[in-house]
């Protein structure tokens, strides 16, 4: 039996306008399907490949926009906690049927979970990272004399930046640790 912890964000479950009309900065398609059909049928497969029954699964926010799609969550393996995010505005009773627990935020060891970005103030060196989504193919970045770079005490799990797949505690502390490693002049 696993019990493993995984994270995502920003599933958008059957919304057109995910594929069909958000862009990138550069102007690409902000996700490569043809249909939201794909794209859902693709989170799907790729979440029940990486995510077993007795796993947990914090979804970080904005699970649908319509809810009359709400209930594909029910295909979607594991135990799910919905951190509520600026899309998740339905009454709780809607979601309870797929996650046995909805939240604003939660703090998982040395890292605050949440939907959108916190203000980097509230990052303190009680939870070193905030784990989010909402920015989709963006990143938290900080301007440097040398440039911008990706601000090391923020991670997203946006499906577009773990490529619609669920990713486990353990390597987001590990991407975490990589990103700290590149840029220690400026965590917290």
């Amino acid at each position: 039996m696993s019990n493993n912890t995984f994270l995502i964000s920003d599933l958008h479950i059957n919304h057109d306008n995910t594929w069909k009309l958000f862009k990138n900065n550069d102007g690409s398609p902000l996700r490569p399907f043809s249909s939201s059909e794909e794209m859902t049928e693709t989170m799907i497969e790729r979440w029940n490949n990486t995510v077993k029954e007795f796993d947990k699964v914090y979804v970080l926010g904005d699970v649908v926009i319509n809810k009359k799609h709400l209930h594909l969550m029910e295909k979607f393996n594991g135990k799910k906690v919905l951190i509520r995010g600026n899309h998740d505005i339905f009454k709780l009773k809607d979601y309870t049927p797929y996650f046995y627990d909805v939240r604003g935020v939660h703090v998982l060891n040395d890292m605050i979970l949440s939907h959108i970005p916190l203000h980097r103030e509230s990052i303190t060196t009680r939870f070193k990272t905030n784990v989010h989504g909402h920015l989709h193919g963006n990143r938290v970045t900080i301007d440097t004399p040398n440039g911008k770079i990706i601000d090391p005490v923020y991670f997203s799990v946006c499906v577009e930046q773990i490529d619609y797949t669920p990713i486990s505690v353990d390597e987001t502390r590990g991407k975490i640790e990589e990103q700290r490693q590149m840029y220690p002049d400026y965590l917290i």
